[in-house]
């Protein structure tokens, strides 16, 4: 098993609930100081607090587990507005929002309206005025290379 891989593990059974979920390990040991970045998210958000707790239980557990020998620094944090959706269940709670989707042909901005286990449907808005036109596109995750939630300011 992947060093990634274990740390995951070790920190899933340090999360708060089952609304908690680890998005991504990301581990930098070829350059001095090692560092682990620990990406998490949660169905109902995450807070300063719960990243924290992580860490703090995680520091814990890897010292004990003496996963690694040399000196680290610790990251948890949440994904911030550049990170892409990784996961269908940030699929599932960005439903409602807008999102840019690139596809390997074509990117689409739309409205988050359906999430199953194998497409998203977008609300799509082409041209303005009279030939403004709504279009609801499905589109599979396996032709997902990209998504990113995007802000308004409305």
């Amino acid at each position: 098993m992947e060093l990634t891989e274990r740390i995951q593990k070790l920190a899933e059974r340090h999360l708060k609930d089952e609304s908690q979920f680890i998005v991504e390990v990301i581990a930098s040991i070829r350059k001095k100081p090692n560092k682990l970045i620990v990406i998490i998210d949660g169905d109902k958000g995450i807070t300063i607090d719960d990243c924290a707790e992580l860490s703090r239980a995680l520091s814990a557990a890897l010292d004990e587990d003496k996963l690694l020998t040399d000196p680290y620094m610790l990251e948890v944090s949440t994904p911030g507005l550049d990170h892409p959706l990784k996961l269908t269940r940030q699929y599932v709670k960005n439903k409602g929002r807008t999102v840019k989707v690139k596809t390997s042909n074509e990117v689409l901005q739309g409205k988050l309206l359906e999430v199953t286990p194998q497409t998203i449907m977008l609300e799509v808005t082409t041209g303005t005025g009279k030939k403004k036109e709504v279009k609801e596109v499905s589109i599979p995750f396996s032709d997902i290379e990209k998504t990113f939630v995007m802000v308004s300011f409305k």
